[in-house]
């Protein structure tokens, strides 16, 4: 028998998690219509967004996921993060005590303005973290106005 503990935090996290797919199923991304859509998301990694004069810079937590099993779109000032990360296995022998972390399918997606240069979306994946630079373009960047 596998006993799980509950902590307040993961009860917190649960609460985020469902107001996250309440607000979703209301407020779909566009290509959830579409024919190919992919599972639904059982968990959604972490994520800091910082702007720049020049661009925008995500940095989703991916522990235990290959540049492989993560696909990255951009489409109509959407972008699309996805993934999936597969669980742990154990011998017959055992049995989980307690699990905290997600497994499964994952997918963010994020309204971006239709000042970026969406041509030039870069993303890097090292030590767990992904980051996307998604830059400006230049008409958005702030300017110097010379003062005659």
């Amino acid at each position: 028998m596998t006993r799980l503990t509950r902590t307040r935090n993961r009860n917190l996290n649960g609460l985020q998690n469902e107001i996250d797919r309440v607000f979703d199923r209301f407020f779909p991304s566009s290509d959830e219509s579409e024919e190919n859509t992919s599972p639904q998301a059982v968990w959604r990694p972490r994520m800091d967004l910082i702007e720049t004069e020049d661009a925008y810079r995500l940095h989703l937590d991916m522990p235990g996921i290959n540049t492989d099993d993560l696909t990255i779109s951009y489409k109509d000032n959407e972008l699309i993060v996805s993934g999936e990360r597969e669980s742990s296995r154990t011998d017959e022998n055992e049995e989980f005590v307690r699990v905290e972390r997600s497994f499964g399918h994952f997918r963010r997606a994020f309204t971006l303005p239709q000042t970026v240069d969406a041509d030039n979306i870069e993303a890097a994946h090292d030590n767990g973290v992904l980051t996307i630079r998604v830059p400006k373009t230049e008409a958005a960047r702030p300017r110097q106005i010379e003062i005659r």
